[in-house]
């Protein structure tokens, strides 16, 4: 049976082949954070252009202590096949591992496909795979931190994924928020729960508080 998934639930843990050999998935991630993508098919040409993509970005995740990990409804076989796409047509090389998913196993896990989706990859199409266009952001608690699944006609925005990723791992760390469109190094929102007098503490140049809700204070930094 699938079990809806919910922001701070902990991550499926499976064991599945990769493009790297055996994952098993929590020890894989370690003490990481992670991100798990998605997708509904090999040799589709949207996902193509998002594994490259992420495959460029992959120094900058590392720079966050995050690993990367990609799941599609194909065989190992077809992945390594498909690499070689990738690499041609987008110019880099897949360093991360990719899942087969091929009994579905994976998708079903974490409520992309239906329970009675059957249990093959075998003739079906990225159609009726659609909904395996997820991206989870995982932290190194295992619980799960974002959860976003795209159409398949749209590709993936992974800047936003990125700028998520130290949104999140800065909220980890201090008793903030982060505002809208904010990136590395803008202000953010000193929490709700933390009293003035917890605040001067940790911000002893003062915050600017343009609501008593709403004090809003250079960001601090690990």
């Amino acid at each position: 049976m699938t079990i809806p998934l919910h922001l701070g639930d902990i991550a499926p843990d499976f064991t599945a082949e990769s493009t790297q050999g055996t994952i098993r998935f929590h020890e894989w991630i370690g003490d990481s954070w992670a991100i798990l993508f998605s997708h509904p098919k090999d040799f589709t040409p949207v996902c193509t252009t998002e594994l490259g993509y992420m495959a460029k970005m992959k120094p900058e995740f590392e720079k966050r202590h995050c690993k990367i990990i990609g799941l599609s409804v194909d065989s190992v076989e077809d992945h390594k096949r498909w690499v070689k796409d990738i690499e041609e047509t987008q110019g880099t090389k897949v360093t991360y591992p990719l899942i087969g998913d091929t009994k579905l196993k994976v998708a079903k896990l974490y409520d992309m496909l239906q329970t009675n989706a059957g249990d093959t990859a075998a003739g079906r199409t990225a159609a009726e795979n659609a909904t395996v266009r997820s991206v989870f952001v995982i932290g190194p608690d295992k619980r799960i931190k974002l959860m976003i699944t795209y159409p398949m006609s749209t590709g993936r925005n992974f800047d936003e994924i990125l700028r998520v990723l130290d949104s999140v791992e800065l909220t980890a760390e201090f008793k903030v928020a982060t505002p809208v469109n904010w990136k590395d190094g803008d202000d953010v929102i000193i929490a709700p729960s933390v009293s003035d007098e917890e605040a001067r503490r940790s911000y002893p140049s003062g915050w600017n508080a343009l609501k008593p809700y709403m004090r809003m204070v250079h960001q601090p930094h690990h």
